[in-house]
């Protein structure tokens, strides 16, 4: 209980700091922070409340999408390497998306687009998974499937000529530069749903741990566990892919740093991972609108600069726990 309210206040503390950062000089910016209903078509506030609000909101629900899906994927494979990047399923819903948007059917962020992303991202992870006769296969095959769907991505934003291309090329890298408060309330729904179905089958994946033949054993089907896990990861990166691009390491890093902290149960993992997902994010965001101004760095290489130290140092302490 004590670590919850820690990591939710320490969450709390650095998204209200965020507001604070950004490329514009903002005059009185904690008077505006601190008192966030009195608008007066004043620019400094709707600088923090318009602009930047939205970017923190949806960095925090993006990252615990991801942190989640982490823990879906390396509880359904039994394999501490899955994440949706390795299996094949963000790269799967970026090549949906970019089939989408280059075919004018949708534009990133929409309805149509989350669709196609998560057509996509099935579709991958159907591949990966028909391909794979067991759990190192599935990350094998994953890794050889993703690296397939991710170079038809580079190959395409490289090779076209459209004038939205380098829109699509930094997207590809991930940016929250597009979310809009539209955005928010259809990725919220899909988080609280997504997150309310992984609480529910999250004592069957702990069950996984012990192998399918005594999950079969028990009365249970492995496979049916893993088709339920993978149904809520894709549907998880789909949104999310669609809606921010595609973000490197979260997934993996995010799950590992939450074991470290509250141990290895896949329903208290939950929370742990995305709330790890939503901070690593957030720190992620902040530092690429305010680092170098006025230009954003892209996201997803912070994420990896940021949770990978992380990740290192957490499992180099915590050695013991895995031996």
């Amino acid at each position: 209980m004590k670590r919850s309210l820690a990591v939710a206040l320490l969450l709390i503390g650095l998204s209200v700091f965020a507001l604070s950062l950004g490329a514009a000089d903002v005059a009185q910016t904690w008077k505006h922070i601190l008192d966030p209903f009195n608008n007066s078509a004043n620019s400094s506030h709707q600088i923090i409340w318009e602009i930047r609000a939205p970017r923190i909101a949806a960095a925090l629900l993006v990252g615990a999408s991801l942190g989640i899906a982490g823990v879906l994927a390396q509880g359904s494979t039994n394999n501490p390497l899955a994440d949706p990047a390795i299996l094949g399923t963000s790269a799967g819903a970026a090549l949906g998306v970019l089939v989408g948007v280059l075919s004018n059917l949708v534009s990133i962020g929409s309805i149509g687009a989350v669709l196609c992303a998560a057509i996509g991202a099935l579709l991958s992870t159907l591949l990966t998974f028909s391909l794979a006769r067991s759990a190192l296969q599935l990350i094998t095959i994953g890794i050889g499937v993703s690296a397939i769907l991710t170079a038809i991505v580079g190959l395409t934003i490289t090779i076209i000529s459209r004038p939205d291309a380098r829109s699509i090329s930094f997207w590809s890298f991930g940016s929250l530069a597009l979310v809009t408060p539209q955005s928010l309330l259809m990725l919220a729904p899909v988080l609280v749903i997504a997150t309310a179905f992984a609480w529910k089958i999250t004592p069957s994946l702990d069950l996984l741990s012990l192998g399918d033949a005594s999950v079969r054993h028990i009365g249970n089907d492995a496979q049916r566990i893993r088709w339920k896990a993978f149904a809520i990861l894709a549907t998880l990166v789909a949104v999310t892919v669609s809606i921010v691009g595609s973000i490197a390491f979260l997934a993996l890093a995010a799950p590992h740093i939450a074991r470290f902290i509250n141990g290895p149960r896949n329903r208290s993992l939950i929370f742990f991972a995305g709330a790890i997902g939503a901070l690593i994010l957030l720190i992620a965001d902040t530092a690429a609108r305010a680092l170098v101004p006025p230009y954003e760095l892209p996201i997803g290489l912070l994420t990896s600069l940021i949770g990978a130290p992380i990740l290192i140092i957490t499992l180099k302490k915590g050695g013991e726990v895995w031996r």
